[in-house]
């Protein structure tokens, strides 16, 4: 059996710690439990903090008859504050921003509604002019 060295050690040391790291730096798998996807998107009508939210796959009749013009900003999914229109929009790593708080991504259209409603403090959601 070879004698066990300083130098030995150290690599052997080396070779654990490299390969404890790169299990560390495996990305994690998203589910659908994590990000869920367009088809599980629950319609929502709720008050939250005084204002009412709403919101549902576009192409749903009834809420607000306006559901052609998403033009697959919003994931097909519509969202409103109060009946205004609130755009959304879904990222590439399946969360939401809205047009009111652009730099906070949320996990859900109905978290995008409510954190609207804490960035308006109170003020109405003005019409977003379509391009």
């Amino acid at each position: 059996m070879p004698e066990l060295t300083r130098r030995r050690a150290l690599t052997a040391a080396a070779a654990l710690a490299a390969a404890a790291g790169t299990q560390t730096l495996v990305a994690p798998v998203t589910s659908a439990a994590t990000h869920p996807r367009q088809g599980s998107l629950e319609p929502f009508d709720e008050v939250y903090k005084g204002r009412r939210i709403q919101g549902h796959p576009s192409g749903m009749d009834g809420m607000d008859g306006m559901d052609d013009h998403h033009h697959g900003h919003g994931g097909g999914y519509a969202v409103f504050v109060d009946g205004a229109e609130l755009h959304v929009m879904r990222n590439a790593d399946g969360s939401w921003i809205s047009v009111v708080s652009h730099y906070d991504p949320v996990r859900t259209p109905r978290a995008a509604a409510r954190a609207a409603v804490d960035e308006l403090q109170g003020a109405a959601l003005l019409p977003f002019p379509a391009n």
